[in-house]
């Protein structure tokens, strides 16, 4: 097509500008095309070392970076579906997200380049974990703009790849405002639990375990249900057998007949529930198993429900801490 065939002669005269004022500005790093005409500088990204703009004007983001630029507050003309993060977004962050294109779907596989050139951004940050970049043509984007890739390994990460993404973005300091009002919150609460929380070892059930091959998603220390309680003096005992990278370094999937020994020593289970409060199907299973109901902890009704436990961002981390703390209220009475 004659619109493809000019966006590749304007991304090539773009890339050979951005070599030269990537020499001037920065001194070094020659990856991807900057802003044309604007102050560039050398980023540290997963894919290297990345010249991108001082101050960026069009922002594509994907995965992760979705609800962390859109907190912050970025320039965003682009993003990839993040379904998972509806229920947490604010309403200003839910108007901005429906309005923008979307340019990918919930996989890195889904990305749509077309749409992403059509979006002409000047920078695109990719919030992938580093084993799913393979899914995606970093080169052909490097075409359209500058790429930083910017993913998590293990869950807990969102909090400083969040803070990193938002550097990119030119959006720092939105991000620290957000981030400051988060830490104040939880040294609050974490004061407010200190005479009961700390001295509990807790167990957490994911909503990641597999019905269909009989396994339940057994969270420790650093996952997704677990980090933000951390935050309140939560520590979530045992370690994965086998670590096997990303996510699998901090849960594990045992089958339902090992529900008994990987909780006996819990003094309190926490488990993971829809931001509705709805019970998904992986944590029903175990819910519903007659194993359950013989656990130590079980039966001492310490028993407590998580929402908003797939936040990324320290605003929606903020609704995971109110969540938290009422889940854990009855602690106080005991």
């Amino acid at each position: 097509m004659r619109t493809t065939r000019t966006r590749r002669l304007t991304g090539a005269l773009a890339l050979a500008l951005t070599v030269a004022t990537a020499a001037t500005a920065c001194g070094s790093g020659d990856d991807g095309k900057a802003a044309e005409g604007g102050q560039t500088r050398v980023f540290a990204a997963d894919n290297g070392q990345i010249t991108i703009p001082v101050s960026p004007k069009r922002v594509v983001a994907t995965g992760y970076a979705v609800p962390a630029l859109l907190e912050a507050g970025a320039p965003l003309v682009g993003v990839s579906s993040w379904k998972r993060g509806i229920p947490l977004f604010n309403e200003q962050e839910r108007k901005k997200y429906d309005e923008l294109a979307k340019v990918a779907g919930e996989a890195a596989s889904e990305t749509n380049y077309e749409a992403i050139a059509q979006a002409d951004p000047d920078l695109i940050v990719i919030g992938v974990p580093k084993p799913v970049l393979a899914d995606i043509d970093i080169k052909r984007l490097e075409a359209i703009a500058p790429v930083v890739a910017i993913g998590p390994s293990v869950p807990s990460m969102w909090r400083e790849l969040s803070r990193k993404q938002a550097d990119a973005a030119g959006a720092a300091a939105g991000f620290d405002a957000i981030k400051t009002a988060y830490d104040t919150k939880a040294k609050g609460l974490t004061d407010k639990y200190k005479s009961v929380l700390p001295q509990l070892k807790l167990g957490h059930v994911g909503a990641y375990g597999e019905v269909a091959k009989g396994n339940f998603q057994r969270e420790f220390n650093g996952s997704w249900g677990t980090n933000i309680a951390q935050d309140l003096g939560a520590t979530y005992y045992g370690q994965v057998k086998v670590k096997g990278g990303g996510s699998k370094d901090v849960s594990e999937y045992p089958s339902i007949e090992e529900l008994s020994t990987a909780f006996a020593e819990a003094d309190a289970i926490t488990y993971s529930v829809s931001a509705d409060g709805a019970v998904p199907a992986p944590v029903k299973y175990v819910l519903d198993s007659p194993l359950w109901k013989e656990l130590p902890a079980v039966k001492a009704g310490k028993v407590y429900p998580f929402r908003y436990t797939e936040a990324a961002t320290y605003r929606a981390a903020t609704s995971t801490l109110d969540a938290v703390d009422q889940a854990f209220a009855p602690l106080l009475k005991q």
